[in-house]
């Protein structure tokens, strides 16, 4: 199974859910960087599965051991190799699976395609456990990118319906987006957030889950990154946002909302103050011709509910062929879409890196 992204940086994802560890290889990260490690576990401990009411209640430290690539904490040109051992994983009878399918999770096509020799232990190599790994490369290119005045922030823009009101497309600023990683629930009405809370909640409390949307923002974005065509800005965004476990859709800018407007609506109207290019508004989200034109980037990221529930569903006998019930056990997030606020940041910032890196970005 080969996980691996990037035209300049080449980052490679590994392990299972169940597996003593996960890691990631990461090769192409500009050397002589100064890496804080108590930044990137402050960012690490976002995402982790804590125990609290939003997440499953399965704990792991995620603390990341950096087995080649530093020195005295400075990236040394070799390649990065970090490695997150699994502590708290409750492996037990997962022989089900193989018979019985788990609605919404990849066990039927693995099966298929793999044989019953994949391990589909608490979803294997295709868990969002693998976001952990995902996220030691991105808190990284995270700490890089604030170095040279760019900024990648993200909340939850909506909850099972729920919606909280989207950034200023024009104006967001890099205030906003740092503190927005203070909040343990980040959003931008509190009053929304307080509603989402009771429909996950809720959804637990029902032996279900709940899917929603993050919507991401990059600011200090120079002018001109990307290319056209194959070598765009979102398509170099959305390879790597697509392979977040449960994410469904990703729009930039307007996004679907582009079509229902005219052309004199939707066209971002240029403006000068004599000194600088800006458009009055965003619509494109910073991104035409697959290029970068200076103004914020933004970006939302659809999840779906997570599949894991206690609740009972319709599924197949493998063995016997023939139509059957069941519910999952285990330990499971109600939604993922609070954990995963960091992990598109740590996808975004790796985009953004990658990009930077281009031998034409000028940098």
């Amino acid at each position: 199974m080969a996980n691996q992204y990037g035209s300049n940086l080449h980052l490679t994802i590994y392990g299972g859910s169940h597996d003593p560890e996960i890691g990631m290889r990461l090769s192409g990260f500009p050397k002589g960087f100064s890496l804080d490690r108590e930044v990137l576990l402050r960012f690490m401990a976002r995402r982790a599965p804590n125990g609290g009411a939003f997440s499953t209640p399965r704990k792991e430290p995620d603390t990341p051991e950096f087995l080649t690539g530093l020195s005295d904490n400075r990236t040394n040109g070799d390649e990065i190799h970090a490695i997150i051992r699994n502590t708290n994983a409750h492996s037990k009878d997962y022989s089900f699976i193989y018979d019985t399918p788990r609605p919404g999770h990849a066990d039927y096509a693995a099966l298929c395609k793999y044989g019953k020799e994949v391990d589909l232990r608490g979803g294997g190599h295709f868990s969002g456990r693998l976001t952990a790994p995902l996220c030691i490369a991105g808190g990284m290119a995270l700490q890089y990118l604030a170095a040279k005045g760019i900024h990648v922030g993200a909340h939850i823009e909506a909850i099972h319906g729920i919606r909280d009101r989207r950034f200023d497309a024009v104006g967001v600023d890099a205030e906003t987006l740092e503190n927005l990683k203070k909040s343990p629930f980040p959003v931008l009405d509190e009053q929304a957030g307080a509603a989402m809370q009771q429909a996950i909640t809720a959804a637990r409390a029902d032996r279900n889950s709940v899917g929603g949307i993050v919507e991401c923002a990059v600011t200090g974005l120079p002018v001109g990154l990307g290319e056209h065509m194959f070598a765009g800005v979102e398509g170099r965004f959305s390879a790597l946002l697509f392979s977040i476990p449960a994410v469904k859709g990703v729009e930039f800018g307007e996004g679907f909302g582009a079509s229902e407007l005219f052309g004199s609506e939707n066209n971002d109207a240029y403006r000068t103050d004599g000194r600088t290019v800006t458009t009055a508004t965003n619509h494109c989200g910073g991104i035409l011709g697959g290029m970068t034109n200076g103004m914020p980037l933004i970006f939302r990221v659809a999840f779906k509910p997570t599949p894991s529930i206690s609740k009972e569903q319709d599924t197949v006998s493998l063995l016997r062929m023939e139509n059957t019930t069941m519910s999952v056990p285990g330990r499971h997030d109600p939604t993922v879409v609070v954990r995963a606020v960091p992990v598109v940041e740590a996808a975004a910032a790796l985009a953004v890196l990658d990009l930077l890196l281009d031998e034409n970005s000028h940098q």
